[in-house]
């Protein structure tokens, strides 16, 4: 049987059985003319290994489930409660995930502006966490309420037709006329002019990294915004106030300390 070593190594077939030559003389099986150097006769690809690269997983070494395949922006295999088996299912986390990274990003943005507004002395705003019992001169609480209620409830509605019957409402008379300042792309990706002014990922089939970096942002967004709240629980001031006093004295000011003294 010849046997293969390494790439282009080959060793000729030889006799299982020992040869003398004369007596006590011995003549070694394997002589330099038994071996031949051939990189025609082993071809390559036995001797190369594929290694199959790996997508990277929110915990290193983690085999993905089998729902997960990797196609959806910000997929990292995270699902430890299998919230995701049903595909449907899947389809609706995903909208709604969207919806909440978004609104996390523009409360995070808001809190932080007014709040600078604030602590800077620029405007006499009221602390975040108290904005929504400030009486407004221009209209009564009850009558924002209801101007909210409609506004939201109207926007809600439309997401959820779309997503029902994708394209629906992009149809002609579907939006007072509007539907191409709109220009739904596909849903959970209004477009046009009004939605997307800078035009970004028109190509919204192949726009996977914009949809990997807003929901990556939007995801850090919704941890802010956890921590703004357990902030706000504990220290009872705003992010600014708190990034303050942090700097004021950062060996002593910090999260331990904080935790320490309320308990």
């Amino acid at each position: 049987m010849a046997v293969s070593m390494s790439r282009g190594f080959l060793v000729l077939p030889c006799s299982s059985s020992p040869s003398f030559v004369g007596r006590g003389t011995h003549r070694p099986l394997l002589s330099a003319r038994n071996v031949v150097w051939s990189a025609r006769q082993v071809p390559a690809h036995r001797f190369v290994v594929h290694a199959q690269a790996q997508r990277p997983t929110w915990l290193p070494g983690l085999d993905p489930p089998p729902y997960l395949d990797g196609s959806l922006a910000g997929d990292f295999g995270f699902d430890p409660l299998g919230l995701g088996e049903d595909p449907d299912s899947l389809k609706w986390y995903v909208q709604a995930e969207l919806v909440h990274a978004r609104f996390a990003m523009a409360g995070i943005a808001g809190i932080l502006f007014t709040d600078l507004l604030r602590v800077t002395g620029i405007n006499n705003l009221p602390v975040w966490y108290e904005a929504g019992a400030v009486k407004y001169q221009f209209a009564n609480t009850e009558t924002l309420f209801i101007v909210q209620l409609f506004l939201m409830g109207f926007a809600e509605t439309k997401r959820y037709m779309d997503f029902t019957c994708p394209g629906s409402q992009a149809k002609e008379g579907s939006f007072f006329g509007l539907e191409a300042a709109l220009e739904g792309l596909e849903p959970g990706y209004p477009g046009g002019p009004l939605l997307n002014p800078l035009g970004l990922a028109k190509d919204i089939k192949n726009a996977h990294d914009w949809k990997l970096k807003e929901i990556k942002n939007g995801r850090l967004a919704m941890m802010a915004m956890l921590g703004i709240f357990v902030q706000a629980s504990v220290t009872h001031v705003g992010p600014i106030d708190n990034l303050i006093e942090h700097l004021s004295d950062p060996w002593h000011k910090t999260i331990i300390q904080t935790l320490a003294g309320t308990t």
